[in-house]
């Protein structure tokens, strides 16, 4: 009994010791392929792959190397010859285990794999550079870097002749949809694989589930896009019209516009290459009006069928006039409308004076109670194609006086005199004198220059300057010295009387 106990104590610093020095000597990144072959049920038994089998014979340690070659004979010791081929690790594991143990028992037995292999794949097809590449037992198909294939690589239609001459097609849209790994195959030594090119890429969009770009295989078309690959219509879909923008084999050059019905649905209407089918939605049936003018724009709408139309959550943007189509329902109000869309507008917006222009009649709008009383409900009823105008509600500054350009400006918060006068060109030098000025607001109440300025208020630059205003009397005083300057000389000329 002591010497069984004595035993099995040395079995097991025997396995733990074998085991700390196979982590010693491998890199971090050698450790985690080693750790995931010992633990993946797939691992398959590779040529170049190093294994370490030990065991005991009584107090004797028992440690070597086994490589597997191209032939996948392996020695166990001197206990015979085992085929590795197609099996997998564990199997192979079990069956040099169970030899061993059957020749020395209580032998501690144990084989583990040192260092997967790695090895050679050649790629070719649609790939930007042919060539071979290195891979290791684990890689699958699907691992194969997609930045290398060129645009016109199918996914549909990959093929991969193995080493024994063997070749199968592939489909990498049933591992990405479905999840199908029997389609995502472990790569072997001396595989070829072939990206072929692809026959048909249409785009599907509208309010489908799953909208974007198929490849179709032959014999697939309109059904099996929107109902296999888009997911089917969606509740908001009107499946009465499908259009379709043809490039290859249309009858113009430019491409056609095709419009199909529910019958060509039901008949599987054939694809092009580069077909792009859109599904419209019954929300397209709903009748538009337009916003124009001071009114918010933003580059993140949604461009439904060639218009802009905005969404919930823009920041606002009013650098200019703007033109919104938009959609409404039947029986809505203005009131309900603008009340919706409250982000349109800004402190520019006018919304005092708005106007809707229907057809030839102006018909004033005061969109304020609409905006601001959640009580008004308003009888104004939304019309098909009308147009709701927003005035800008521009403020402005008046620059008077002894400046190059007087004139009205546009209001700009936080500025002060300074910047008005200099948007006037400056003071005139011979008229205004240590940038005298007057500044009034709105109410004609006289302000200092240090305050703040407001909205309509007037800054005139004072006319000031002595030689100015010398200049305007000196013509009339010379004249009127030269008068009298001569008025004398005639007095004196005539004896100083006249007669």
């Amino acid at each position: 009994m002591k010497n069984k106990f004595v035993t099995f104590l040395f079995l097991i610093c025997f396995a733990y010791t074998a085991f700390a020095q196979d982590i010693d000597n491998t890199s971090d990144a050698d450790l985690e392929h080693i750790m995931l072959a010992r633990s993946s049920a797939d691992y398959r038994v590779t040529p170049g792959d190093v294994y370490t089998l030990t065991y005991a014979t009584g107090t004797t340690r028992i440690s070597y190397i086994i490589v597997v070659d191209t032939s996948y004979r392996i020695r166990v010791s001197n206990l015979g010859i085992i085929n590795g081929s197609g099996k997998t690790f564990m199997q192979l594991k079990s069956e040099i285990e169970t030899a061993v143990a059957n020749n020395y028992p209580l032998s501690g037995v144990q084989l583990v794999l040192t260092r997967p292999a790695v090895f050679k794949v050649h790629v070719m097809g649609e790939i930007y550079e042919a060539g071979e590449i290195s891979v290791w037992a684990l890689t699958r198909l699907s691992s194969l870097s997609r930045d290398s294939l060129t645009s016109f690589a199918s996914l549909r239609d990959i093929s991969i002749q193995s080493a024994n001459g063997q070749t199968r097609v592939y489909d990498l849209f049933k591992v990405q949809r479905f999840g199908d790994l029997s389609q995502d195959p472990y790569l072997r030594p001396g595989d070829v694989i072939t990206f072929n090119r692809i026959k048909r890429v249409v785009t599907l969009a509208g309010p489908v589930e799953r909208p974007g770009a198929y490849q179709l295989l032959d014999g697939e078309n309109i059904r099996e896009l929107i109902e296999s690959y888009g997911g089917g219509f969606i509740p908001t879909a009107d499946k009465t019209r499908i259009e379709i923008v043809r490039m290859v084999n249309s009858v113009n050059i430019a491409g056609d516009k095709l419009f199909l019905t529910e019958n060509d649905f039901v008949n599987n209407y054939i694809l092009e290459n580069y077909d792009v089918i859109t599904v419209t939605g019954i929300t397209e049936l709903q009748p538009v009006m337009f916003v124009e003018g001071a009114v918010s724009s933003t580059l993140q709408g949604s461009n439904v069928r060639g218009q802009l139309v905005l969404s919930d959550d823009q920041d606002l943007d009013v650098s200019g006039s703007n033109r919104l189509m938009v959609r409404f329902r039947k029986g809505e109000t203005y009131a309900s409308l603008v009340r919706r869309n409250i982000r349109w507008f800004t402190a520019e917006s006018d919304t005092l004076n708005a106007y809707i222009i229907r057809q030839d009649e102006r018909i004033p709008i005061n969109l304020n109670p609409m905006l601001y009383d959640a009580s008004y409900r308003g009888v104004v009823l939304v019309q098909e194609n009308d147009v709701l105008i927003i005035p800008f509600r521009q403020y402005f500054v008046t620059v008077a006086g002894a400046v190059l350009i007087p004139g009205r400006y546009p209001y700009i918060p936080d500025r002060d005199w300074g910047y008005y006068v200099a948007l006037a060109g400056g003071f005139i030098p011979d008229r205004n004198s240590r940038q005298s000025i007057v500044i009034t607001d709105i109410n004609g109440k006289r302000m200092k220059k240090t305050d703040a300025i407001s909205p309509e208020t007037i800054i005139t630059a004072k006319t000031n300057h002595f030689l100015y205003r010398f200049n305007q009397v000196a013509p009339v005083v010379t004249t009127a010295l030269s008068i009298v300057s001569t008025f004398l000389a005639i007095y004196v000329a005539s004896g100083g009387s006249f007669k």
